[in-house]
C-alpha cells in the first residue's frame, strides 16, 4: 500500500503538475486551511470553488480532497480553526481586561479569519447553526461574569447580549480603519464596554 506522501506525489503527477514541496500531513492541512480562509473571506462561500482554494494553496484538487471531503467540510474546518486560535489567544472561556488586547492581536495577526468568523459566516445560511452556537457561547460566558455585577437580571441579560457585539464590532471597525494606535486601541474598546456595563448597572 502506497504511503500518504507517495500517493500525494502520484496524484500531482497524474494532473500534469510538478510535485509541491513535501510537507507533513498536518502542515499541508494547515497550509490549505490558511489559503481557504483567505479565499472564503475574499469571495464568500458560494462564490469560492475548491479549485479556487487549491490554486490559492498551490496544491492540486486531488490533494485537497485527501484532506477535506467537500467544500462545506472545508469551510467548517476553517471556522473551527479560527475559533480555536481565538480561544487560545484570548484565554476563553474566561474573559478579562487582558482578553481585549489578545482579541486585537489575534485580529491583527489574521484579519481574514477574524472577519470570516464574525461577519462572513453569519451571512451563510448553511452555517447558521454554528454561528448561533458561537453567539450563545459568548452570551453565556458574558452573562456568568456580569450576573454578580448587575443587580437587575433583565439588564444583566441585556448587557450580556451587547458586550460581545460591542467588542467584536469595535475590533472589526479598528481593522477597517487601518489598525490605528494599536497601543491605545484596547483601552478605548474597554471604555466602550465599561460604558455598557455601567449603564446596565445603574438604578
Amino acid at each position: 500500500m502506497a504511503r500518504p506522501r507517495t500517493r500525494e506525489r502520484d496524484a500531482e503527477r497524474s494532473e500534469g503538475r510538478a510535485a509541491t514541496p513535501r510537507l507533513r500531513r498536518s502542515e499541508r492541512r494547515e497550509q490549505i486551511l490558511a489559503a481557504a480562509t483567505s479565499a472564503f473571506a475574499r469571495t464568500g462561500f458560494a462564490d469560492t470553488s475548491l479549485e479556487d482554494v487549491a490554486a490559492e494553496a498551490g496544491v492540486t484538487r486531488a490533494i485537497l480532497y485527501r484532506h477535506f471531503e467537500s467544500k462545506a467540510d472545508l469551510y467548517r474546518s476553517v471556522l473551527d480553526r479560527a475559533k480555536q486560535r481565538l480561544d487560545a489567544a484570548t484565554g476563553a472561556p474566561e474573559f478579562t481586561d487582558a482578553s481585549i488586547d489578545a482579541l486585537l492581536a489575534a485580529a491583527a495577526d489574521d484579519p481574514a479569519a477574524f472577519r470570516l468568523l464574525f461577519h462572513h459566516a453569519a451571512r451563510e445560511p448553511a452555517f447558521k447553526e454554528e454561528m448561533d452556537r458561537l453567539r450563545a457561547e459568548a452570551f453565556a460566558m458574558t452573562h456568568r461574569q456580569l450576573a454578580g455585577v448587575i443587580p437587575d437580571r433583565r439588564w444583566a441579560r441585556w448587557a450580556a447580549q451587547l458586550v460581545p457585539i460591542v467588542a467584536i464590532e469595535a475590533v472589526i471597525a479598528w481593522l477597517d480603519a487601518g489598525q490605528p494606535d494599536p497601543d491605545e486601541a484596547a483601552e478605548r474598546i474597554r471604555r466602550a464596554i465599561y460604558a455598557v456595563i455601567k449603564s446596565a448597572a445603574e438604578r
